[in-house]
């Protein structure tokens, strides 16, 4: 298969792409600054603002996951993050390529009918990405002729976790997967398998899924 990686050199895309490449996918690894990706892949620079070039970048593709992200520090995180999204929807369909992943965030699962992000405790200097996150959710929805998916991490899902590899997971949909903790947890190394598995058996279609342990 062939898959195109936006956001390749971040901490999820870094997992996603050496994934997908020891199971002899072919990738083409494209961020920004290409010098941090250290897997021999087809290494491709490009802004995702430029659309036309990345519309060209993902041409040819069996599928695109996006991994992008805006930077949590960045001051500008909210519209950043919406322009960099719809861009990068645009270019996907701009490219003919059909098959469509955005690795989203947690905070648009659902708890009693509320998304996590509208909590009183969800943590302040995360909600400008997670209200952005969520806000193109809404636009992605809309879209009717790219097969996307919209895929919310665990709860618990960042580099503190250190469970590594492990290969087992639980899937669900619009709300967090709890284990007998009452946690949502997941590693990257297992989200990364999630979304290879998902790229090969294609089981979800135009819809939010999630995973944990």
């Amino acid at each position: 298969m062939k898959v195109a990686l936006i956001g390749a050199s971040g901490f999820v895309g870094k997992a996603i792409l050496n994934e997908l490449v020891s199971r002899g996918n072919e990738v083409i690894a494209i961020a920004r600054d290409i010098t941090k990706i250290e897997n021999n892949s087809d290494r491709v620079a490009v802004d995702v603002l430029d659309t036309e070039k990345l519309a060209a970048a993902l041409a040819g593709a069996d599928a695109v996951v996006s991994a992008f992200n805006a930077g949590w520090t960045n001051p500008n995180l909210y519209n950043d993050t919406v322009v960099g999204a719809k861009a990068i929807q645009a270019a996907v369909k701009a490219s003919g390529v059909k098959r469509y992943i955005f690795i989203g965030g947690a905070g648009t699962l659902q708890i009693d009918g509320h998304q996590i992000v509208d909590g009183p405790n969800f943590p302040a200097e995360y909600k400008p990405g997670a209200t952005a996150v969520r806000d193109y959710f809404n636009t992605l929805k809309q879209e009717k002729e790219l097969d996307w998916l919209f895929f919310s991490p665990a709860i618990e899902m960042h580099q503190g976790i250190t469970t590594g590899r492990t290969g087992k997971y639980r899937l669900g949909k619009t709300s967090p997967v709890f284990n007998e903790e009452g946690r949502s947890i997941l590693s990257v190394e297992d989200l990364a398998i999630v979304i290879a598995d998902e790229l090969e058996n294609n089981v979800h279609h135009q819809e939010q899924f999630t995973a944990a342990y």
